[in-house]
Formats: C-alpha cells, sequence, structure tokens
C-alpha cells in the first residue's frame, strides 16, 4: 500500500492553533449522470457537451480543494450526478488524498472498474466509498434508473469492490418499484462488513434543486411516500424510534422563532459542478450562492485579501445567515412552531418547492405532525402552532424525559 504524504500542511497547522474553518466540504463534480434515474432531483444527460464545457476545470477544482485544506479541511465528499463521469476523476482523487484529505465518493457504482480499484487499494479513500442502490432485481432496478441493462453494470461494480476488499456502505430509495424489496436489501446490506448499522433510506424525494423542470418535479411528489407510509418506515422498531427521536428532540426542538436558518447551513459549504459555493447542497437561490472564480470575487470585493472560498465561508454565508422570514404564511405557521427542527421545512426546501426562501411546504407540515401525533407531542386535530406555550413545552419536557 503506498504511503500518501500531504503536501499541504496547512489543515493540521490549522487544527494544532485550533483555527479550524471547516473540516469538511462537498464537491459536486457534474450534475450529468449515465442513470435517469425517474426520482433525481439534479440529474443531467451523460453526453450533453453542453453542460460539459460549463463544469469547473480540473484547475478550478484543484485550486478550490488548496483553498479548502488552507482552511483546515479534512474531508472531501465527491458527489454528482455521477461523478465518475469525470475524464480527471482520477487526478483530483489522488490530489485530494496528497492534500491529505480523506475522500467519500457518492456513486450509483456502474462504471467502478479495475483500474479504480487497483487506485483504491493503492490509495484508500479513507472512507467508505458510499453506494445507491436502486432495486434488488433488474426489473426494479432498471426502471427506476430507466436504463436497460443497469442492474447488471450495478452488480459488476459491486462484486469488484468485494473482490478488491474495498470498503463500501449502501443507501437506498424507495419508491413504488423497489419498496416490496426492503427486507431483501436489508439482509443483501448486512453482509457488508462497513455496514455497522442499518442502511439509510430516501422516500421524502427532493424536487429539481435548480426548479428546471415542472413536470419531473409533479412525478417526483407522486413517488413519494405518503405521510402514513413515512411513519410506517420510521417507526418500524418502535423502541429504537422512540429513542432516537427523544435524543433528536432535546437537541433540537422547541423556541421556534422566524429566523429562517435553524440548522447547519452555511457552516460548511457544498461546491456545485460550476463552482459556486452554496450554503447547503440543495439550497440553489441566486441570494444564497457565492461564485468561486477569482475574477469575479476579486471585482466584486477588491478590498478583501480572502480567498473566495474564505470570503463566502467568513463573510458571505454568516450574512445570509442572518435573513428572517418575511411571508406572512411563514410567520403564522413555521415562526410560531415548536416542531421546528423535527420538521424539515427550510429554505432549501422551500426553495425547491415555491420559489422562495420562506413559503411552507404542506407535504414536509403533514409528515412532521403524523410522527409527532404518533409520539404524543400532538394529539389528532391539533396544528402544533396553535398550541399555547405552555402546552407545548410541557408535551415537550415530558415526551424527552420519559
Amino acid at each position: 500500500m503506498a504511503h500518501i504524504k500531504p503536501r499541504y500542511y496547512n489543515n493540521f497547522l490549522s487544527i494544532l492553533k485550533n483555527e479550524l474553518l471547516i473540516d469538511h466540504i462537498d464537491i459536486e463534480l457534474t450534475e450529468r449522470c449515465n442513470y435517469s434515474c425517474i426520482h433525481c432531483y439534479i440529474n443531467k444527460p451523460e453526453n450533453s457537451s453542453n453542460l460539459q464545457a460549463r463544469e469547473m476545470s480540473t484547475a478550478f477544482i484543484k485550486d478550490v480543494l488548496r483553498q479548502s485544506a488552507d482552511l483546515g479541511c479534512l474531508s472531501v465528499r465527491f458527489t454528482g450526478g455521477e461523478p465518475l463521469l469525470r475524464e480527471d476523476f482520477i487526478e483530483l482523487y489522488v490530489f485530494t488524498r496528497r492534500l491529505g484529505m480523506s475522500v467519500t465518493l457518492f456513486t450509483n457504482g456502474s462504471l467502478i472498474d479495475e483500474e479504480l480499484c487497483k487506485l483504491f487499494n493503492e490509495i484508500p479513500p479513507g472512507k467508505p466509498i458510499s453506494i445507491s442502490v436502486y432495486g434488488m432485481h433488474s426489473q426494479s432496478y432498471d426502471a427506476v434508473v430507466a436504463r436497460h441493462g443497469a442492474f447488471k453494470e450495478f452488480w459488476h461494480g459491486i462484486n469488484l469492490l468485494i473482490d478488491h476488499d474495498i470498503p463500501f456502505t449502501v443507501k437506498a430509495s424507495l419508491l413504488p418499484q423497489n419498496k416490496h424489496e426492503m427486507t431483501e436489501f436489508e439482509t443483501f446490506a448486512a453482509t457488508i462488513p462497513n455496514m455497522s448499522h442499518g442502511p439509510s433510506y430516501s422516500m421524502n424525494f427532493d424536487l429539481r434543486a435548480r426548479r428546471d423542470n415542472p413536470q419531473k418535479n409533479s412525478y417526483i411528489k407522486s413517488l413519494r411516500l405518503s405521510p402514513q407510509e413515512t411513519l410506517s418506515v420510521l417507526s418500524r422498531n418502535p423502541e429504537k424510534y422512540f429513542q432516537g427521536m427523544r435524543q433528536f428532540a432535546k437537541k433540537f426542538m422547541g423556541h421556534p422563532s422566524d429566523k429562517l436558518f435553524s440548522c447547519g447551513a452555511g457552516y460548511g459549504t457544498c461546491i456545485d459542478a460550476y463552482g459556486n459555493a452554496q450554503m447547503c447542497m440543495l439550497l440553489r437561490h441566486p441570494d444564497t450562492v457565492y461564485s468561486l472564480d477569482p475574477e469575479k470575487h476579486r471585482q466584486n470585493h477588491p478590498e478583501t485579501d480572502l480567498s473566495a472560498l474564505e470570503y463566502a465561508l467568513k463573510v458571505f454565508f454568516p450574512k445570509t445567515r442572518e435573513m428572517y422570514a418575511t411571508n406572512q404564511a411563514y410567520l403564522n405557521r413555521c415562526a410560531k412552531c415548536f416542531l421546528k427542527g423535527f420538521c424539515e421545512q427550510c429554505p432549501a426546501k422551500s426553495w425547491e418547492e415555491h420559489g422562495t426562501l420562506d413559503t411552507p411546504v404542506e407535504y414536509l407540515c403533514e409528515v412532521a405532525h403524523e410522527q409527532a401525533r404518533y409520539l404524543g407531542l400532538v394529539k389528532e386535530g391539533e396544528k402544533a402552532w396553535r398550541l399555547p406555550k405552555e402546552i407545548w413545552q410541557e408535551r415537550l419536557k415530558s415526551f424527552t424525559e420519559m
């Protein structure tokens, strides 16, 4: 096994000096994908030359990686689209590892080959590869990804990782085509050495994050599990579900407000395929993204000596995080709801659904209330935002102390 000695020590020195700014960064290498998954919020055509021409260059991505290392970054997640479509993936991977950062690769697994496996053996990623699974049989799998023969490609990649003893994990999307295969999928996942806990699922699917396809958005909505189905999946192990939700409630529930960002958005960043720093992977509202193009950065802020990435993290994102809701529907509901934090309502979800930062998403509200009723936090017919403060505080206290 080759030893990768970091060529840049700024990230480690930052930790020693307690100057760590970010410990992780997400980089979306491309929006293009060799699959056309029916539920995907981002995928674009694999062979689109127009998109490929707009994507970050190899040199640009390397510069972003250097800036990240200078800010203390220790790990990178390469995602997409399908990141392995990038012809320079190996070059970027080796460069990242030589910076001393571990790599998490999000992939559908179909493009894993012998060359990549040899590379991963010689230069281990540092984190298990994350594989998305869309079905346990060719009929379900190929139907989800809309590609004949995809199931065989997927299993070829999986078998290569197994044969080369390369650590990986799996996650799944619950769709009408495959949701009857949950037990079979979990039995398979249990055989994977790096799956120390049960696999994760996507089921309340995100809409197109660039708001570029209303027709597909309508179809994605039709694929979501109902609030009742969502609860059924989450509470299959009631004791474990209650325990997890009590711990979650202690940390995140209560004290609603009209401040938009109560999550971790903007404390780290996701770089999209075209060189824009986003507060999170889903939030692409133009008022919340910052271009990392050096020329644009210098033109817009000639007074600063901060790099574009550092400026985004230290100046632009903190300022954006101070935004407050102005939509009256949000102020009347979400800003008064003690389920805020438990509910997935956030600026990114509002952007996907409505093109704003502060419009309530009814579906998410229904999912949150379905769970809250099961947990005893609200009663049948109640809306959490209408409960007097003394009532919801007492219920929350009783729930967390059970």
